[in-house]
């Protein structure tokens, strides 16, 4: 990649060494980043390929616990419900079977015959990958954000709309209530250019105190 396409689209996500370099940054300017890693370990990478695949997945999870995500996931990948052809020639009551909703079938079968240019995304900076990815039917600014993160591994990704990392910031910032995505957005700003990283260690933080997982 080029020096100009990689400053463009900013620090990536790619090792734990990426991931842990970003929390100590995190750790020296908001001290409770720290008190974070030191009570849970390291973050988690959460690195996986892009493409229809890796978008598709995160359709799948919209609006529903991770486990239930895990689920369904793991009845697309058995079915072979993984790659447009296949999802495409699929009827309505195999797409049911493996766990998509009549609202999500049509996002999926959607997303099977757009002309997204994943290669082309992996070097778009970070609001130009967004705007093309919620201009599809079906994703929302979440599901963006999350490809982003963890397909694209884009090191500065905050995903405030996201629950588990909101009522994570609620407890760790002593917060009346769960920020809005706006409020969210805006606690989130000095963390900058590490939001990815920050989001880790929320969910890694939602975890510990919930005592179960709260990222795809």
């Amino acid at each position: 990649m080029s020096g100009f396409a990689m400053k463009e689209i900013g620090r990536l996500i790619e090792t734990d060494a990426d991931v842990a370099e970003g929390a100590a940054w995190l750790g020296r300017i908001e001290p409770r980043f720290a008190d974070v890693w030191a009570v849970t370990g390291p973050w988690p990478l959460r690195r996986r390929s892009g493409g229809f695949e890796a978008l598709l997945q995160a359709i799948a999870g919209q609006q529903i616990s991770t486990a239930s995500a895990s689920a369904f996931w793991a009845r697309c990948v058995a079915t072979g419900l993984t790659n447009p052809a296949t999802l495409l020639a699929a009827d309505d009551e195999t797409l049911k079977h493996a766990g998509f909703s009549r609202q999500k079938a049509r996002y999926a079968r959607a997303l099977a015959v757009a002309a997204l240019d994943y290669g082309a995304l992996e070097t778009l900076p970070d609001d130009r990958v967004i705007a093309l990815l919620t201009a599809q039917l079906g994703i929302g600014r979440w599901t963006a954000d999350i490809y982003a993160a963890f397909a694209l591994g884009r090191a500065d990704i905050m995903p405030a709309g996201d629950l588990a990392v909101v009522e994570a910031a609620r407890l760790l910032f002593d917060l009346p209530e769960r920020p809005t995505e706006t409020q969210m957005r805006a606690l989130a700003g000095p963390w900058a250019p590490w939001r990815a990283v920050a989001a880790r260690g929320l969910w890694a933080y939602y975890a510990h105190v919930k005592k179960r997982e709260g990222a795809l």
